[in-house]
């Protein structure tokens, strides 16, 4: 069966017929190296990355000296290519470096070690399955990890696996694993019973601290507990329940108390909220930041008396340092980058003491190096992108006020721009809600420098439901998708126009998942947009309720379920209102998309096609949430060039 004239449909696979289009400025993106999973040795001495290029998948660990002028060493034989290194982790006494290696199957991964002059010894174990972030012991003996026995995992930004038989019959828990590194024998130690999603070590090495909660995981995160886990027993007990989402749990260097982020948060790995601390044998919790105008995305303890933060303050990061003892925060640095020490993408890491640090910065007119020093103070340690220059224009901070909230956004320009002549503007609404748009340099996701480069302004603002302005902004969009938030994007519309040279006759709008519900919501409610780039976009809040596998994210934004509150779920469905549309629309979207499965954009598309709107339909195959093959993220690009091409130029 032929769909649009762009995909074909056959035995089930769906096949792209278009030719990909090598622009020379995605090429060039392509190469940029890419710096994640940062990690510095505790004495400072040692900084350790997973290095790549944007346009491929293998990655491989590093390891370099901070003095300046070191060089990075792989630790990857040259010849061994293709597989990918994530997560590595320092041992206590700053020699040996472990990590967790996947083979180019992506069916297995391991860990392995290497020692501080770069050798690298696999520990010798029967482990099979899923392995991700091994830390250390205190002492040095053993590692811990989080293990899915004989599965793969990833989360849900993954391809689905395919479900067919009987659905949910076996749920495999993630469970921390430990590993004895003298031995080489592990145990799975945490009950079978949870998913444990992070953790820590006590500082008795005795016990963990562990956000958890009842399989299946994908799903469970946003009703996981915060849990003490013996070691020896594998006993787990409940110290909190929150009434939100939980992260990154840190017990202090005394053992008296444990640290952990709570906020609304829409997805696992971006993380945002306020810095709560408790007893660690439980009892009521203290919320450190309570008012604070920004949202802590990550925590490191440095003494019982001191926490190192990373914020999200505006569109800005920031590093702080809490003193418990009187609540009081003091900002040791900020700036317009993307930077914090957990969760998907970590870019920051600090020695024990607190007095070295090393980070990847970067942003819109610089790409990535890894950067060391003081807080602040670091001096730049890798070159290797000396040769990326930007071909758009520099990228301003813009501020308005709506609806009774101070917003803020970034605003990127053409890298030429002429007197007397507007430009068209794109709107890109990033994902969540719960989350912010921040400067970096477009590699792994060039597209909207690819805009700016073709004489586009790009406008990404950061409305109502996203990070940056404390708890009650990111909660003011709650029972109320697509109104507040949809108000606050087109008074950024407006400020744009009002300070810089755009025709407001020829606004676009784009964005995935969320930003993809929020294109497919905008063009249902105001004609103001003349073209529209759906990603992983929601049609019906009603039926996606059911098709997605992560529906807990859902009760916190709406209140309830969708058997129990149907027409909350039914006000903010851009189906409902779909016989308004009028601008032209592209869909695209992964085949196995778990967290906003594709159904909800061919029930968009088939709506607009059946009332005539122009429109067409992209399935990817294979792809997940986050497409991983860069051959469809190439192509993906090209088609949403195409769309505003021809109906903004």
């Amino acid at each position: 069966m032929k769909v649009s004239g762009r995909i074909l449909a056959f035995a089930g696979i769906l096949v792209s017929l278009l030719p990909i289009k090598a622009e020379p400025l995605t090429e060039q993106l392509r190469k940029t190296i890419v710096y994640d999973d940062i990690a510095i040795s505790r004495d400072g001495a040692w900084v350790a990355w997973v290095q790549g290029t944007a346009g491929t998948e293998s990655a491989w660990v590093h390891v370099a000296s901070t003095a300046p002028g070191s060089i990075g060493i792989p630790v990857r034989p040259p010849a061994d290519n293709g597989n990918i290194d994530s997560d590595p982790a320092w041992s206590p006494d700053s020699k040996t470096l472990v990590f967790v290696s996947m083979g180019k199957d992506r069916s297995s991964s391991r860990l392995s070690t290497v020692t501080w002059n770069g050798s690298r010894t696999p520990i010798s174990t029967n482990i099979s399955g899923y392995l991700a972030r091994p830390r250390w012991s205190h002492d040095g003996r053993r590692i811990a990890f989080l293990f899915i026995e004989g599965n793969s995992g990833g989360g849900p930004l993954m391809a689905a696996p395919t479900r067919t038989g009987l659905i949910d019959t076996e749920i495999h828990n993630q469970r921390i694993a430990v590993l004895d590194v003298t031995t080489g024998t592990f145990r799975q130690t945490s009950s079978p019973n949870l998913d444990v999603y992070d953790f820590d070590w006590s500082p008795d090495d005795q016990s963990f601290v562990a956000t958890a909660a009842p399989g299946p995981g994908d799903n469970n995160w946003w009703v996981a507990q915060l849990y003490i886990m013996r070691l020896a027993s594998g006993e787990a007990t409940s110290i909190y329940k929150p009434s939100y989402q939980l992260a990154i749990p840190r017990w202090s260097p005394d053992g008296n108390s444990i640290a952990f982020i709570e906020g609304l948060m829409s997805d696992e790995g971006f993380h945002g909220g306020d810095l709560f601390t408790i007893s660690a044998t439980g009892g009521p919790v203290v919320n450190r930041t309570k008012g604070r105008k920004s949202s802590i995305s990550s925590l490191i303890w440095m003494t019982p008396d001191r926490c190192l933060l990373t914020e999200v303050v505006g569109g800005d990061s920031a590093i702080s340092e809490l003193q418990l003892s009187s609540n009081e925060v003091r900002t040791l640095w900020r700036g317009g980058e993307a930077m914090h020490a957990y969760g998907n993408f970590p870019n920051f890491a600090v020695s024990t003491n607190g007095t070295f640090s090393a980070t990847v910065r970067s942003g819109f007119q610089n790409p990535p190096e890894i950067w060391v020093g003081s807080v602040g103070q670091w001096h730049q340690l890798t070159s290797l992108n000396q040769s990326q220059t930007a071909s758009w224009g520099t990228a301003e901070s813009l501020e308005w006020s709506n609806g009774g909230f101070n917003v803020q956004g970034w605003l990127l320009p053409p890298r030429e721009v002429r007197a007397g002549t507007r430009y068209p503007l794109i709107v890109e609404v990033h994902g969540g809600p719960s989350g912010v748009a921040q400067p970096e340099w477009p590699a792994k996701f060039p597209l909207d420098a690819i805009f700016a480069s073709q004489g586009y302004y790009v406008l990404f603002p950061n409305p109502r439901g996203s990070y940056g302005q404390g708890e009650d902004f990111t909660r003011a969009n709650v029972r109320d998708f697509g109104a507040g938030d949809l108000s606050d994007v087109l008074a950024g519309i407006d400020a744009a126009i009002a300070k810089f040279p755009i025709d407001p006759d020829r606004i676009g709008i784009t964005g995935w998942s969320y930003g993809g519900y929020a294109t497919m919501w905008a063009v249902t409610q105001t004609h103001r947009f003349r073209a529209a780039v759906a990603g992983a976009g929601i049609a019906n809040w009603q039926s996606y309720y059911g098709q997605n596998l992560i529906d807990q994210w859902m009760i916190p934004f709406f209140g309830a379920s969708v058997y129990d509150y149907p027409a909350i779920y039914a006000k903010s469905s851009p189906i409902n209102f779909i016989k308004s549309v009028q601008t032209p629309t592209l869909v695209v979207v992964g085949e196995q998309d778990a967290e906003c499965p594709a159904p909800q954009s061919f029930e968009f598309w088939h709506a607009l096609r059946t009332l005539k709107v122009p429109t067409e339909l992209v399935v990817y195959p294979g792809e997940g949430h986050m497409f991983m093959n860069p051959t469809n993220r190439v192509d993906c690009d090209d088609r949403c060039l195409d769309w505003f091409n021809k109906y903004l130029k």
